[in-house]
């Protein structure tokens, strides 16, 4: 954790508080000051302006179905049909119910971190009781209960817009054994390093892509565009431009890409995890259609070589929002809020189930071996933080997520109509 985190004293609160989406982004030109979330195409050079408001709440937008009604004890045995596992605190102490085993150790490393949120900030979390899935596909679809009784609440790790999703930080926070990912506590300060050590216009001219091709037919296009035969330990530092692509749901992998420093490029995608709601295109990343990649890849691939320092400066800002926005602290903060507002919907007072067994730090990290244990290590937290988590912003208003969606859903078409300008220019 942050060498401020631990140590005596205490009580208050960090007045700033980052949920993926109350940050404000100041206007870059005196033109754009019209403007309401606009991008402006002078010539060549792209001009952002954003600001998402400080009332977009999203963690309050996941838990909208329930906000009226509560949650009751019936509707969180139903979402136990595809559920990992229970998770029940009592008292600052945690509980786990299994039901399978999850694909790989995503089970393990989710539950690793809520017991280091629990050391980070003691006797804070509120008794609560709760299913979590972690599957890839949202599975709790919203027209299965559009005309009957409240979806299961249920956590995953993305959701989509036709699903009703309790959307929380993947386990690769904590490490991804399989993949040799260290925990991103660790690696968000190599990627800084990374960044620093090549200079982005030294950086070799072309798009890079790495990943599954078969977890997704999206992916299996981007192996038409062009192929190299590269190293498989090739670095995504290493490069002007980076794609990013959905697989089966979202991609996991989105977080490293965007902290590379290099404008990535986005092929649009149905799902989203817990901070990627919180990002703009044409800001943060550039965005490329599903039905139009190759040719959208293609023209911003020649654009960003041309005009290397707008370029730069998408990449500067996906970058930006990646390794400050998204860094452990907030990550925890946003876990904290998340239930602590579910925890205020329960109409019931949790109980240890039967089947449950206590998991802790050292019931944990003593079963561990090999890199799950490195990787646990690693990720703990060994020190509470005194000044406890920052403040939640106030409930959401739909009219702000109405033209927040909108905004973006402008920025995309106003990169689209710039991109056709452009080609009609050059072949007319």
């Amino acid at each position: 954790m942050d060498d401020n985190k631990g140590g005596g004293g205490g009580g208050g609160t960090r007045n700033h508080c980052n949920i993926y989406g109350c940050q404000k982004w100041i206007p870059l030109s005196a033109t754009s000051m019209a403007f309401f979330g606009c991008v402006l195409f002078i010539g060549a050079v792209i001009t952002t302006f954003w600001i998402i408001p400080e009332d977009y709440n999203p963690i309050s937008f996941d838990l909208k179905p329930w906000r009226e009604t509560g949650i009751s004890r019936q509707e969180v045995d139903l979402a136990n049909r595809t559920a990992t596992f229970r998770l029940v605190i009592l008292d600052g102490r945690a509980y786990v119910e299994a039901f399978h085993r999850s694909f790989q150790t995503r089970d393990l490393f989710t539950m690793w971190g809520v017991v280091q949120l629990l050391r980070l900030y003691p006797g804070r979390v509120p008794d609560l009781d709760l299913m979590f899935d972690c599957g890839d596909m949202p599975v709790v679809k919203s027209m299965d209960y559009r005309h009957r009784s409240l979806p299961p609440p249920l956590f995953q790790y993305c959701g989509e817009e036709s699903s009703v999703a309790l959307v929380f930080p993947d386990w690769s926070f904590w490490g991804w054994v399989e993949a040799n990912i260290k925990p991103w506590e660790v690696l968000i300060k190599e990627l800084k390093a990374g960044n620093e050590r090549l200079r982005w216009v030294d950086r070799i001219p072309y798009a890079y892509w790495k990943g599954n091709p078969y977890v997704g037919a999206t992916r299996g296009d981007l192996l038409r565009i062009g192929e190299e035969k590269l190293n498989k330990d090739s670095s995504t530092q290493i490069w002007r431009i980076n794609v990013i692509t959905e697989g089966r749901a979202w991609s996991v992998s989105e977080k490293y890409i965007l902290a590379c420093d290099s404008p990535s490029l986005l092929v649009n995608s149905r799902y989203y995890d817990h901070f990627t709601r919180g990002l703009m295109p044409g800001h943060h990343y550039w965005p490329i259609r599903d039905d139009n990649k190759c040719r959208d890849i293609k023209f911003a691939v020649d654009w960003g070589n041309t005009h290397k320092k707008e370029a730069q400066a998408i990449g500067k800002a996906g970058s930006r929002f990646i390794l400050e926005e998204l860094k452990m602290d907030y990550v925890y903060d946003y876990m904290f809020h998340f239930l602590r507002e579910y925890a205020k919907l329960l109409k019931y007072k949790p109980t240890k189930p039967p089947k449950a067994k206590e998991i802790c730090v050292e019931s944990m990290a003593c079963a561990a071996k090999g890199r799950e244990r490195e990787y646990m290590l690693a990720s703990m937290v060994n020190a509470s933080y005194d000044l406890g988590p920052c403040d939640l912003p106030p409930p959401y208003d739909p009219m702000v997520l109405q033209s927040l969606l909108q905004t973006k859903t402008m920025f995309t078409e106003q990169i689209q109509l710039f991109e056709q300008k452009a080609q009609e220019k050059q072949n007319p």
